[in-house]
Parts: C-alpha cells; structure tokens; sequence
C-alpha cells in the first residue's frame, strides 16, 4: 500500500518528469516541493513506489521515471485538471469561427488542437447513419458529366460526379432530380441506403435512357450514403511525433501507420471508457491490443445530432495529462455548443 505522501511523491515525480525530460531523484523533489522531510523519506516512499511498479529507474542512476502504471494512478487521482488560459480559449473561439460547413468545422478543430496541445489531434466524425436526407441537387457541367449533392440535417454536403448522357437538356435534369429526390429525402441515410439499393435493383440492365441516367446517378448516391455510415476521423499534426521521437522506446512507425490507416485508431478511440465529465484516457501498454503501447490517448466526448462523438489527442506516453485534458475538454465543449447553434438554427 502506498500512503497519502508515497502518492504526493509520485504526483512531484510525474509533473517533474514531465516537465524536464529527466529521471527525477529524491534531492531534487526536496528542493522543488514543500514536503517537509528529509531526502531520506522521499527516498523510502521512492522504493515504496518502485515496489508498487510505479515508477521505476530507467539507468543505473538514483533517479526515477514513472510506468506506464504509474501514469494511470496519476490521472485516476492525482491529475487536477489545467483550465486554458483566457488567450487559450479566445484562440478556439477565433479559430472556430463561422466555419463553411461541418468538413472545414473539424479540420479547423484538429488544427486548433494540435496547436494548444503539441500533439496529433483527432475527432472523429459524428455517425450520419440516423441524420436525414434534406435536399438533393444535380448540376448538369456539360457533355457526360453531373454533381450530384445531397444534404444531411447535421450540416453534411457531399459532392460527386456522376455519368449521364451527354444530350440532356434542363427538362432532362430537372426530371432526373426529381425522381432522385423522391426517394432519399426526408429519410434517415440508413433509410435512404436501402431504397436506392432496391431501386437500382429494379431498373433493367437495358432500358431507356432515363433510367440509364438514373441508375448512373443512384449508384453514386449508393457510394454518397455508404461512406455517409462510415466511421472516420480527421487529424492533424502527425509531424510532433518526429518532433518527440526521443520520448519513444522503439520505433515511431506503427504510429505513423495507425494514424495512416485510421482503423485501428477509431477502434481504440470507440472502446475508450469515458468517465463521468465525459474523459477518456489509455496509457501505454493498455493500447497493446492495438499494436500502440508506446503512446497515450486523451479523449473527451462532444455531443452531436443523435448522439456523442470523440476528439482527442494521441503523444508519447510522457504526456502533460492535466494540460491535454483541459484542451481537448475545452474544445469538445465549444464543438458541442457550435453543432447545436447549427442544428437550432436549421
């Protein structure tokens, strides 16, 4: 067992270790920190810690690093969360500002995070599986080629080319439109999904050539909806992990290829266990199962149409957690209040 003050050591050696880059001796935290004993007893509690695999000695020098354990202690009951500054927050407030649409909101989001934080930012893309239909549009361009939009109620626009006939004219387009649009909007995508998989399966492999048009342009939506239900996540940063390389055991590159490939992140990013303010944290060895036990995750929930998504940070274990946690929980929070002002506004 590891008493009240064998705790407050371990608090000095985190935010100390943290903060230098340096193994963190018992002379050191009295000299830092009001403790009020010797060196002697700090060194006690020290071994205490050792015994208990919270810290450990990464040489053969006196001083100490904390474990991967010794940082989950940490945020569990030690971590005060670090509010942002008044400037902090008013460079969220202006980096967030009047966004174009939901895409840019989050690229803006990752970028602004990153930046308070030093780390790869995250946020993973609200699940447009139950949002609706609201419009749909098709821009003939000329020749062989249409965009095809459609609309979501959560501020979601997609755009994509589509081949139709190169002798359309506006009546043509305007009736295309029209039949399109009567089978997607103001159903949900999931609903919208399974209509156009059963029209597209009723129209002939040969026929008129409106219905060729049309099936053209469904399998586009088809694509449109699909990738609509699909989990994803934007980020930014990915640089600061070269940047601390030195924090790392081994090698950076299947961090570099999870951020690459986004799917064994969103599944880590899923199963992370949020406590009551909404926070989540993995730490080294717990992202095993995931091939990513040299880094940590900090994650905070932001509400969205229907449900919760994520945003957070991904660095080296050494991370400063209280600081990581004030940011990422600042920015789902003014996330969360932009998307309702969006959805009250509709």
């Amino acid at each position: 067992m590891v008493s009240e003050r064998g705790l407050e050591v371990l608090r000095a050696i985190v935010q100390d270790y943290v903060a230098t880059r340096e193994p963190v001796g018992s002379k050191s935290i009295v000299d830092r920190h009001q403790f009020g004993v010797s060196a002697a007893t700090i060194r006690n509690d020290m071994a205490l810690l050792e015994d208990e695999d919270l810290i450990a000695a990464p040489h053969t020098s006196s001083g100490r690093v904390p474990t991967d354990k010794g940082y989950r202690v940490f945020v569990n009951h030690l971590a005060e969360l670090r509010p942002l500054s008044p400037a902090q927050r008013n460079a969220i407030t202006s980096f967030l500002s009047e966004p174009a649409d939901l895409d840019d909101l989050l690229s803006r989001t990752v970028r602004a995070l990153t930046q308070l934080t030093g780390q790869v930012a995250l946020v993973q893309y609200p699940s447009f599986e139950r949002a609706n239909i609201t419009h749909v549009e098709l821009v003939h361009l000329g020749g062989a080629r249409a965009v095809v939009i459609l609309v979501t109620d959560t501020g979601r626009v997609s755009q994509r080319i589509a081949a139709v006939p190169d002798d359309l004219d506006e009546t043509d387009v305007a009736t295309l439109r029209a039949r399109v649009s009567v089978l997607v909007t103001g159903r949900a995508v999931r609903d919208s999904a399974t209509v156009v998989t059963q029209a597209l399966a009723s129209l002939p492999e040969e026929g008129p050539r409106a219905d060729q048009a049309l099936r053209s342009v469904l399998r586009v939506v088809s694509e449109e909806l699909e990738e609509f239900r699909q989990d994803r996540l934007v980020m930014a940063g990915a640089a600061n992990l070269a940047r601390s390389e030195g924090d790392f055991r081994g090698s950076i590159f299947p961090l570099l290829e999870a951020l690459e490939e986004q799917v064994t992140l969103l599944r880590l990013v899923d199963e992370m266990v949020a406590g009551e303010h909404g926070l989540a944290a993995s730490i080294g060895r717990e992202n095993e199962p995931f091939g990513l036990e040299e880094a940590s995750v900090v994650a905070s929930d932001y509400d969205t149409t229907g449900g919760r998504a994520r945003v957070g940070v991904l660095g080296p274990v050494r991370m400063d957690y209280p600081s990581n946690f004030g940011a990422v929980r600042a920015v789902a929070r003014y996330l969360s209040r932009l998307l309702d002002e969006d959805e009250r506004a509709r």
